[in-house]
């Protein structure tokens, strides 16, 4: 293990441009990834946000007692997708209107009698706020008898669902690409440098080298690029981040784990783009 890490090693004095050369691509393309991935971060955000604006209203009949609506309270709080049910009665309700609805605050001052009914109104768990589970949920407060109607925008629901898929498939797509890109690139440089010691390749098979023992020091060449390539793209993405952040909008960067993915990921398809490169040459040679 000593000597294939010496070996990895010495290949960065033996070729320091091509080692330089081979990092700096690395982390462009993962640069290029984590750019991606902070809007991807940053969209989510703000999809989450917008989800959790998501709330079901059930329209009471007039004139349910408040002992039935405290009890269906309780009832539907004990719903595994419900995070909170909260009685607006009708006084309350019309003063929100009087508060909110400025243009036809005139108009409600001048109201004899309140045309607003009470209502439940209900707000779902992180996770549970998908048309799937709001239709669900909306369909059992219909099943309480003193419930009038039920209402939670389902086309606007049905849009955020279809948006938050589009935004995961081509999150998916994005970044398959500049995967296949990054180990092309990867593999490419390594190729170079199997190539530049082919020779001294094919004295070590010669005097009974197994493949395995040859390739375990491109193997983990490969690794360290990577690894060093990822985290030069973290800082990278820092940089344009604070950039973005400062005169353009205000965003947020990556959380650790999602950094030590990056860097993680750099090291996995470093190791690819080595094993097909040197797995490629062993078998020519």
């Amino acid at each position: 293990m000593t000597l294939t890490v010496r070996e990895a090693l010495l290949a960065f004095r033996r070729a320091p441009l091509l080692s330089a050369l081979s990092v700096t691509t690395i982390a462009f393309s993962l640069f290029v990834l984590g750019l991606f991935g902070l809007v991807a971060v940053n969209l989510r955000q703000a999809l989450q946000g917008v989800a959790e604006r998501v709330e079901i209203v059930a329209y009471l009949l007039p004139g349910t007692p408040i002992e039935t609506i405290t009890t269906a309270e309780q009832d539907i709080e004990a719903f595994p997708e419900v995070a909170s049910a909260d009685y607006v009665s009708e006084d309350t309700a019309l003063a929100r209107a009087r508060r909110e609805l400025v243009e036809f605050r005139d108009l409600l001052r001048e109201l004899e009698s309140n045309p607003l009914p009470g209502s439940i109104e209900v707000k779902l768990k992180p996770g549970y706020q998908d048309a799937a589970h709001v239709n669900a949920v909306a369909d059992r407060l219909r099943g309480f008898t003193f419930v009038n109607d039920v209402r939670y925008g389902r086309d606007w629901v049905e849009k955020l669902d279809r948006l938050r898929g589009l935004a995961a498939a081509v999150g998916l797509v994005v970044g398959a690409a500049f995967a296949v890109v990054a180990v092309i690139i990867i593999g490419t440089t390594i190729r170079m440098a199997v190539l530049q010691r082919s020779r001294e390749i094919a004295i070590m098979r010669l005097v009974g080298a197994t493949d395995g023992f040859i390739r375990r020091p491109f193997l983990l060449q490969g690794a360290l690029k990577g690894l060093l390539g990822g985290l030069v793209a973290v800082g990278l993405s820092y940089s344009a981040y604070v950039l973005i952040n400062r005169f353009l909008i205000s965003a947020s960067f990556f959380n650790g784990l999602q950094a030590l993915a990056i860097v993680g990921f750099g090291t996995v398809i470093g190791l690819m783009g080595s094993l097909l490169s040197v797995g490629r040459h062993l078998r020519r040679v």
